[in-house]
């Protein structure tokens, strides 16, 4: 009988590292890109949290295409999920992933960045505009209210570029002694930060501060600044630990850090409440911090 018993055991051990199992504690995460740090430790508190709250948690990369993004999305509803994360690779572009998910009856909670359409139950990010502000703020005091500035922003059409947008515009305008002279996408790519600020130096002969979306954008706009031998302070979002680094060795102001990894935990929570049906916030605002020297 014993020996019977071990071989059931053993079976059922072999089917279980060999057979994917969804069951009906397994929920997905669609993540905009994970070729970015933040995202990346926006990923592991989720599956941090997901470990402990007892859930499978089944993450797909959607390398910043929102046609890669339903196709991801399409995916883990086939597989019987129970809830879908979602951080979007575009606000508006979402709205086609979030209603087949709506369709198949999956709750829907978007991380970060929020969704134009379709049926979301509940949104966790940082306060993007206030973010925003507080890089216009710390600018505007360090420059003494008078000089020139780059804004460059994240991609076009998702919330998070613009809402930092917005909150940095509305508030650098109360300093009539600043100049916004560039805004540029470079749509949150340190290359493509690289490249756009190279062109933007090249064009303004004239340039005291830049403001990034985001800080892979800043950290590749500081390799321009330095390369052009100008000196230039430079304001980035997200706190990153290369932008941390970066602001304590002094080649960059700031950055508004997010707690990527509370985004996510906080997402698997609200996933949590919606399975159980507990009421849950429409949005949860993530607490920001002015990382600076």
């Amino acid at each position: 009988m014993k020996k019977l018993l071990g071989l059931a055991t053993a079976t059922a051990m072999l089917l279980g590292t060999t057979a994917p199992s969804f069951a009906a504690d397994t929920l997905a995460l669609v993540v905009s890109t994970l070729n970015n740090p933040f995202f990346v430790t926006l990923k592991e508190g989720a599956e941090e949290k997901a470990g402990e709250l007892g859930y499978e948690l089944l993450v797909l990369d959607s390398q910043n295409d929102p046609a890669k993004e339903l196709a991801a999305v399409e995916d883990v509803l086939n597989k019987d999920v129970k809830l879908l994360m979602i951080n979007p690779t575009d606000s508006d572009a979402v709205r086609s992933a979030i209603r087949a998910a709506n369709r198949k009856d999956v709750p829907v909670v978007t991380l970060d960045r929020g969704a134009s359409g379709g049926d979301v139950i509940s949104h966790v990010a940082s306060d993007n505009i206030q973010g925003g502000m507080a890089a216009a703020d710390l600018i505007a005091a360090t420059l003494g209210g008078s000089g020139k500035v780059v804004e460059l922003q994240g991609v076009p059409g998702t919330s998070a570029a613009r809402d930092r947008g917005d909150g940095f515009n509305s508030k650098i305008a109360e300093s009539a002694g600043i100049e916004v002279v560039a805004s540029q996408a470079a749509d949150f790519d340190r290359t493509k930060g690289l490249n756009v600020m190279e062109n933007i130096l090249q064009a303004q002969p004239e340039i005291d501060a830049v403001f990034a979306h985001n800080d892979e954008m800043a950290l590749g706009a500081i390799k321009a600044i330095e390369a052009a031998k100008r000196d230039i302070v430079v304001v980035g979002f997200d706190g990153t630990d290369d932008a941390v680094a970066a602001v304590k060795d002094g080649s960059m102001l700031a950055t508004v850090a997010q707690q990527a990894a509370m985004i996510g935990a906080l997402g698997v929570e609200a996933a949590d409440m919606i399975l159980k049906g507990e009421t849950v916030p429409e949005y949860t605002p993530v607490p920001l911090q002015l990382i600076q020297k």
